[in-house]
């Protein structure tokens, strides 16, 4: 595959991320999985910037990466600094968004997690990533016969139920809807033929 393209899904699927996580999800404080779901968990204890901290808490995960497989980790660095630098970019246009476009938390929270899926899913399709736990979850989908969705909802359930003692029961709920959402999302752009 040629370079071009799969910069333009790494883009594409960036954007979708950032549009999710600060249109949909920072608004009602609903927490999505993943090193996502942890920098958002930041952001709602400590107003901590979104990026910076999937940034951060995504070197563990790239440095397995750099170890197991080169090309996977120049292609997930690349998803990893375009998502990050979306998020903080769409960032000061949440408050336009949310004057122009009401949306319910419920509603919120399922567009909110078919988009970051759907994000997440187009660079897992192309051989890119976010690196946070979708990375994670294509070295365990070797080793362990589940979709890579299934391997990320997991994964998000545990992230989610540690960040439940931070949230109250209707956002957690919300949260819950949300990476089913992106499941049921990721699961599809992934499916192979």
């Amino acid at each position: 595959m040629r370079p071009i393209p799969r910069f333009t899904v790494i883009v594409l699927g960036s954007l979708l991320i950032a549009a999710a996580a600060n249109f949909f999800l920072v608004p009602y404080k609903i927490l999505d999985g993943g090193i996502i779901g942890i920098a958002l968990i930041m952001n709602y204890l400590s107003g901590a910037k979104i990026g910076l901290a999937i940034v951060l808490c995504s070197l563990p995960v790239f440095l397995l990466a750099w170890v197991k497989e080169r090309d996977i980790f120049y292609n997930s660095v690349l998803g990893l600094l375009i998502s990050s630098f979306l998020i903080e970019l769409l960032g000061p246009l949440q408050f336009y968004f949310l004057y122009y476009i009401e949306v319910g938390s419920i509603s919120s929270a399922i567009l909110g997690g078919f988009l970051m899926g759907t994000g997440v899913g187009l660079m897992l399709r192309f051989k890119a990533s976010t690196g946070g736990t979708d990375l994670l979850a294509k070295f365990i989908h070797r080793y362990v016969p589940l979709n890579i969705g299934a391997i990320i909802f997991l994964s998000d359930i545990l992230i989610i139920g540690a960040g439940g003692v931070l949230i109250s029961k209707e956002t957690f709920f919300h949260s819950i809807l949300t990476i089913f959402a992106g499941g049921v999302a990721t699961g599809l752009c992934t499916l192979e033929k």
